[in-house]
């Protein structure tokens, strides 16, 4: 989807919005703002501000979609044929971050624009990802998820249970601040756990390990835990 095509689906997904859900259009509306006076070989030129726009204009089509359904039991039976993670994301955190203050949302979205974001970790975060799924777990990656909710993954495994993981190659000695401020954040978000691991991406085999702790935790990590694991 080329920028000019972007601007043009967010104005048609706030008209539509703007009589299904209000949270919604108003959050589509502050994005089409910051966006809607750069010219569109510019925007093309800001690749995580582009992908950011691919991803939201696909979470607001498919809510929409939802919530034009005619009833409650159609809307939770539409939900309940998505894998866990995707079911709790649209069941609960994407209408919750649409409904709610975002306190990031303003700095982030300067420094996706500013070019101040490079998510240095992609590939090893798409590694995780592969692995959890041919191991049968479910993921959700989201830009919103990343930026606003201190969440580089969300993985559910065999008990269908989301837990939010941030990972850091940070020494412990310098992590705890992070830790902080991770754990104060889910905290605000209303998560009730999740998993705070650092690595170290010289370690043999880390990649596997990771997968297999997340995995575990996904299924047996008790409510209100936020647990910092050091690999």
């Amino acid at each position: 989807m080329q920028a000019q095509e972007i601007k043009k689906q967010l104005r048609l997904l706030i008209e539509e919005a703007s009589v299904i859900d209000l949270d919604l259009a108003k959050r589509l509306e502050e994005i089409n703002r910051w966006v809607k006076d750069v010219k569109p070989g510019s925007l093309t030129a800001k690749r995580f501000v582009i992908l950011f726009l691919q991803q939201i204009i696909q979470d607001a089509e498919v809510w929409l979609k939802l919530k034009s359904l005619p009833s409650e039991e159609e809307q939770q039976s539409a939900l309940i044929v998505l894998n866990p993670t995707l079911k709790y994301w649209y069941g609960y955190l994407f209408p919750k971050w649409l409904s709610e203050n975002d306190p990031k949302f303003y700095i982030w979205k300067r420094k996706l624009m500013a070019g101040e974001f490079n998510q240095e970790d992609a590939q090893l975060i798409d590694s995780i990802a592969n692995n959890i799924k041919s191991c049968g777990g479910t993921i959700v990656l989201r830009y919103i998820a990343d930026l606003s909710m201190a969440t580089d993954i969300i993985v559910s495994s065999t008990q269908e249970s989301p837990l939010y993981i941030q990972l850091t190659s940070v020494s412990e000695e310098f992590s705890q601040e992070k830790f902080d401020d991770w754990e104060n954040t889910l905290i605000f978000w209303a998560i009730d756990r999740g998993l705070f691991l650092s690595y170290n991406p010289r370690a043999s085999d880390f990649v596997n390990q990771i997968v297999n702790i997340l995995l575990n935790n996904s299924d047996n990590l008790s409510i209100g835990s936020y647990l910092k694991f050091n690999l």
